[in-house]
């Protein structure tokens, strides 16, 4: 995969602030990691737009640098395949998250409205527009369609208890990228006590999303 990335020989920075430089195959790295991750959570995750944006920068270097190689050379066509399956996990990471966006609309953009500052923020500025736009229009469909319709007091509707929220309940795969120590698990049932675990770097692991959702912000895990 970094042969078909570097044969322009170029390196990304994943931030103009700081000196730390990324190589395309890294790049696509952290893509890949962002799109598992995003596809496997139950929740919205932080954005990705700075990975996201070089990604689509290295992808229009690598089809300048194909257009540039005779017909016929078989360097071509296993470039054109990496071209396409960066395609497809990019396409499928962006997918993933309109997706929920859709789905938690409500939810969503009460989290982006309520965290404090200095947090990273949860949705990229065109998906905070399209999340509004999905809202409004929701909210007017609902409207137009059923509320007006109703008696003048059940004629609004709160979307934040009428759309349900993610459930962080569920369970995950996940695979240790950085040993952890003292994980605290919840009882499954009644008759269990909570109990701690230390998750091995390299070790796989079932476990329920909301113990573990502040590793895979982190980075210390990667769900698979």
């Amino acid at each position: 995969m970094s042969d078909a990335l570097s044969d322009d020989g170029s390196d990304f920075n994943q931030d103009d602030t700081q000196e730390d430089v990324m190589t395309p195959a890294e790049l696509i790295a952290k893509l890949e990691e962002a799109w598992l991750n995003e596809k496997f959570s139950p929740e919205l995750l932080e954005n990705k737009s700075e990975v996201v944006e070089c990604v689509m920068e290295q992808l229009t270097h690598m089809e300048s640098n194909l257009q540039r190689v005779k017909k016929g050379d078989a360097k071509a066509s296993i470039h054109r395949m990496e071209i396409d399956r960066i395609r497809y996990v990019l396409s499928s990471y962006l997918r993933s998250r309109l997706q929920k966006i859709e789905k938690y609309f409500p939810h969503v953009l009460e989290r982006e409205k309520s965290r404090g500052e200095g947090e990273p923020s949860l949705l990229s500025p065109e998906e905070f527009a399209f999340a509004k736009e999905y809202y409004a229009n929701t909210e007017s469909y609902l409207k137009a369609v059923a509320l007006k319709r109703m008696p003048s007091n059940l004629q609004t509707v709160d979307m934040i208890k009428a759309v349900p929220e993610p459930c962080l309940d569920s369970f995950v795969f996940l695979r240790v990228k950085e040993r952890q120590e003292n994980i605290l698990v919840e009882p499954e049932t009644e008759d269990q006590r909570e109990y701690v675990v230390d998750l091995d770097e390299g070790s796989q692991h079932l476990m329920r999303y909301r113990t573990i959702a502040p590793l895979v912000s982190s980075g210390a895990v990667q769900l698979i």
